[in-house]
């Protein structure tokens, strides 16, 4: 099997071949020649939430001209101190056509565009009005209280960069810029798979030896977190001919493809030598040094991501979480940005060193403070990460944290 770091002849990992998360992301998309996003473009109305497939650029200054920022008199700033003849008023979304003349002021609200050769603008409260003369007692800088041309964007300039997520900020900008035909990444389909004889629909009632199919819905939610859609299959079964089928289906039909379950090294692991059947270029990566989800797999069919989760529902969550979400965002084409905070470990922690360690905590932001609470890891639990608010990563050089040490704990996305 290429690239695999279990040995299925053996029935174990060898755990001197196992590759830290960091490696085994930068072996996958070195090899997995994962094809590019599709594009596509949406009218503005429905560009809120997709990502940027292409950068939004200013054709033009904004502002195209100098506004005043305080409700007052547009003047010359050579012009003041002293008593000025107030020329007329500038109106909201009409330009002052002739340049002011000298010992000249024009009436001017917050926003409105400076006549030429004006230079500054005297607040209202710092002008004495008398008919149609005002005097500026101070002088009044250049550039006092206006908005410069171009301060806010530049023609040529790049505003919202390829990749962003569009939210409320980004909308008001594309809305500026008058791009109403909105260019965005076409939202990629991830298939979800779940693999075993015990599973049951969620509807039926599990015997002794069965569960629910709960894990195919939580990887669904964390799919649908990134960005990205999800398709449900059938429960494949401990058969490899019919789950060769689901799988060639799943690769057939959508952009990637989830898999929980099935991922190990036993013998009636089907799921790592079906993927690789699947290829080019196949498994790339068998096991990882983590704690939890060593069983994970990566894998590329004809450029489609293929992820192989372990069964364990808090180890698929947290790989998908942790290991597996820059290959669904790449798909998706965003930008994964994690939300990370400093928080005093609750108790100590120890691990094995070598090894990475992902500990799901809850966190508690008392009177300003953070505390994070390690959770006791249980990787077959279905509730552990619906109680926690994030985890911590331990890398492979830490043996121990004392309680009371700072941490950066990651917020689940």
């Amino acid at each position: 099997m290429r690239g695999l770091q279990g040995d299925l002849q053996t029935g174990g990992f060898q755990n001197e071949a196992l590759l830290a998360p960091e490696q085994a992301l930068t072996l996958f998309f070195a090899r997995a020649q994962l094809r590019m996003p599709k594009t596509e473009t949406v009218p503005f109305e429905a560009a809120l939430g997709r990502v940027l497939a292409r950068p939004a650029i200013a054709e033009q200054a904004h502002p195209a001209a100098a506004r005043s920022a305080m409700d007052g008199f547009a003047v010359r700033s050579q012009d003041t101190p002293g008593e000025l003849d107030v020329a007329g008023e500038i109106r909201m979304g009409r330009a002052w056509e002739r340049e002011l003349a000298p010992k000249t002021a024009v009436r001017i609200p917050t926003g409105g565009a400076l006549p030429p050769r004006a230079d500054c603008v005297v607040p209202i409260e710092d002008a004495e009005i008398s008919g149609e003369r005002v005097r500026i007692a101070n002088a009044c800088a250049p550039g006092g209280h206006i908005v410069p041309a171009g301060s806010d964007m530049r023609a040529g300039e790049t505003i919202v960069e390829e990749g962003r997520r569009i939210g409320g900020a980004e909308l008001g900008v594309l809305a500026a810029l008058g791009i109403v035909n909105v260019p965005v990444y076409a939202v990629p389909v991830f298939a979800i798979v779940s693999s075993g004889d015990e599973l049951v629909d969620i509807r039926s009632r599990p015997g002794v030896a069965q569960v629910r199919d709960s894990n195919r819905w939580a990887l669904a939610g964390k799919i649908a977190a990134l960005g990205a859609a999800f398709k449900q299959y059938p429960i494949a079964p401990d058969d490899e001919t019919e789950y060769g089928r689901l799988l060639d289906a799943a690769i057939a039909e959508c952009d990637g493809v989830i898999l929980s379950g099935g991922s190990s090294v036993g013998q009636r692991d089907l799921t790592p030598r079906l993927v690789d059947r699947r290829g080019p270029p196949g498994v790339i990566v068998h096991g990882l040094r983590v704690k939890p989800g060593k069983p994970t797999l990566l894998a590329s069919a004809g450029g489609k991501p293929v992820i192989g989760l372990p069964g364990n529902p808090t180890s698929a969550l947290m790989i998908l979480e942790a290991v597996a979400a820059p290959i669904v965002a790449q798909c998706v084409g965003a930008y994964v940005r994690a939300a990370q905070v400093e928080a005093e470990l609750a108790r100590p922690l120890r691990k094995r060193l070598g090894w990475t360690h992902y500990v799901p905590v809850r966190l508690d932001e008392t009177a300003g403070i953070c505390t994070a609470f390690p959770l006791d890891m249980q990787s077959a639990s279905v509730s552990l990460l619906a109680r926690a608010s994030g985890f911590l990563t331990l890398g492979e050089t830490v043996e121990s944290v004392a309680a009371g040490e700072t941490v950066l704990a990651t917020r689940f996305l």
